[in-house]
C-alpha cells in the first residue's frame, strides 16, 4: 500500500480541524501568569500564559481587548477564557482569548487600584492643590442625573438651609459607557462659562459597576483641572471612587454634599443674633467708659477754674522763656570768646606782621619760598613780597649758601 504524502499546510489544516472540532478546546478557561505582554498598533494584544510546567501563546483581538477594565501586566495571575486552535501559517497552536480577568479579585477592583496608583504618583490627590469652598456660594452647579433621587434630596436640603443660592442643574448620564464623557463635559462647561462658584457631582448608591463612571480617568482629570471647587458625592458612606480622591471635598452622600456646600440659615440667624448681642454689650461698655471720663474731666481743675489754670500756664511759660534767653546768651558769650582767641592766634602767626617790621619774603619762579642762597643762581627771576606790594628781581650774584661755593657775579 502506497503511503500518502502531505504537504505542510495540509498537516496544519488537519490539526486545526481536529482542535476546532474538540468541544473542550472550543471554550476553556486557562489559569496562568502573564509574560511577554505586548499591544500592537492594530489594537491586538499578544502574550503568553505560563506556569511551572509550561507555557501557551495567546492572542486577544482588538474587540475583546477594548472591553478590558484593567491593564494586564507581566507577572499578573489571570484567568483567560477562549478557544485553542492552530494558526496554519506557522503550525503553532494558541489560545484565542475572549475574556481576561485577574485571578482572585475582580477586574474592576484591579482597574481601580491601578488608576488610583497612577493618579497618586502624578499628584492628582495632593492636598495642596485642593481649592477652598466659598462660604456663601451664589450659584451651585449640580452635575448628576435629572431623574435620580440624589438631585431631589440635594434641592430640598439646599432650599431649606440656604435659599439665597441659585442652583443650576446640568443633567448627565451617571451610568453606562457614555456617562464619563458627559460628566467630564459638564464640568468643563461650567468652568468655561463660569456659571457657578461651586460644583457638586455625584449620584446615589449602587454596585461598583454602577458607580464606575466616577472611577473613569477622564472624569478624574477634569475634576483636577477645574478652577471651580468640586464636591464629589457618589453613593453611600462606604463607597469610595477615584473622583472622591481628586475632588476638593468628598461628601459621604449627595445629601451630605448639600449640607457641606451651604451654611444653615437657622445657624446664621443664631450667629448674627449672638454678634448683635456682643456688639450691644461692647457699645454699652464703651458709653459707660466715656461717661466716666467725662465725669473726671468735669471734676478736673482746668474746668473748675479755667482762668487760674491759664495764669499758671502763663507763669510757667514766662519762666521757661527766661531760662531759654539766659542759656542762649551764655552760649553766644562762649562762642564769641572762642572766636577772639582763635583770631588772636591766627594774627600772631600771620606773615604780614613779619613783613610789617621791614622783612621781605622771596619766591622763585615756581612760587617756592627761598631760605638758602644756594637754591638760586645768577640770572634767576625772583619775586620779593613786602608789607605792601611785590618786587620782581633778577639774581646778580650769590654769597654763602649751603653748598659753600663762595661768591659768583653776573651782569644784568
Amino acid at each position: 500500500m502506497e503511503q500518502k504524502i502531505f504537504n505542510v499546510s495540509e498537516v496544519n489544516q488537519y490539526l486545526k480541524s481536529l482542535l476546532d472540532a474538540d468541544r473542550l478546546l472550543a471554550g476553556l478557561t486557562v489559569r496562568g501568569e502573564i509574560s511577554n505582554y505586548k499591544v500592537y498598533p492594530s489594537g491586538h494584544h499578544y502574550f503568553s500564559l505560563k506556569d511551572s510546567g509550561g507555557a501557551i501563546r495567546c492572542v486577544m483581538f482588538r474587540g475583546p481587548a477594548s472591553a478590558l477594565r484593567f491593564r494586564p501586566e507581566n507577572g499578573m495571575q489571570v484567568l483567560a477564557t477562549g478557544r485553542v486552535t492552530v494558526f496554519p501559517r506557522d503550525g503553532a497552536y494558541q489560545l484565542y482569548c475572549e475574556r481576561l480577568t485577574p485571578e482572585g479579585v475582580g477586574d474592576l477592583y484591579v482597574a481601580f487600584e491601578q488608576l488610583k496608583e497612577k493618579l497618586y504618583k502624578e499628584g492628582l490627590f495632593d492636598p495642596a492643590h485642593k481649592l477652598p469652598l466659598p462660604v456663601f456660594p451664589k450659584r451651585i452647579a449640580i452635575v448628576t442625573s435629572a431623574a435620580g433621587a440624589a438631585i431631589h434630596d440635594m434641592l430640598r436640603i439646599l432650599g431649606k438651609r440656604y435659599p439665597l443660592t441659585k442652583v443650576i442643574l446640568l443633567p448627565v448620564r451617571v451610568q453606562g459607557a457614555e456617562a464619563p464623557a458627559e460628566i467630564a463635559g459638564a464640568i468643563r462647561y461650567v468652568n468655561r462659562h463660569q456659571i457657578a462658584d461651586l460644583i457638586i457631582t455625584g449620584r446615589g448608591g449602587g454596585s461598583m459597576e454602577d458607580l464606575w463612571a466616577f472611577n473613569d480617568e477622564r472624569v478624574a482629570r477634569m475634576i483636577y483641572l477645574s478652577q471651580i471647587p468640586v464636591i464629589s458625592a457618589v453613593g453611600h458612606e462606604p463607597d469610595v471612587t477615584i473622583s472622591d480622591f481628586v475632588a476638593d471635598l468628598r461628601a459621604a452622600t449627595p445629601s451630605n454634599a448639600a449640607e457641606l456646600a451651604v451654611p444653615d440659615q437657622g445657624e446664621l440667624r443664631e450667629r448674627i443674633s449672638g454678634l448683635l448681642s456682643r456688639l450691644h454689650q461692647a457699645e454699652t461698655k464703651r458709653l459707660k467708659l466715656w461717661r466716666q471720663q467725662a465725669e473726671r474731666l468735669r471734676d478736673a481743675r482746668v474746668l473748675q477754674s479755667p482762668k487760674n489754670y491759664l495764669e499758671d500756664r502763663r507763669v510757667l511759660l514766662d519762666h521757661q522763656l527766661s531760662r531759654l534767653e539766659s542759656a542762649v546768651k551764655q552760649q553766644l558769650l562762649r562762642k564769641n570768646q572762642g572766636y577772639v582767641r582763635a583770631r588772636t592766634a591766627l594774627e600772631a602767626m600771620s606773615p604780614l606782621l613779619v613783613l610789617g617790621r621791614g622783612y621781605s619774603m622771596t619766591r622763585d619762579r615756581q612760587g617756592r619760598v627761598l631760605t638758602d642762597a644756594a637754591a638760586v643762581k645768577p640770572g634767576d627771576q625772583l619775586t620779593i613780597s613786602l608789607r605792601r606790594g611785590q618786587v620782581e628781581a633778577q639774581v646778580l650774584r650769590t654769597e654763602g649758601g649751603s653748598d659753600g661755593t663762595g661768591t659768583e657775579e653776573h651782569d644784568l
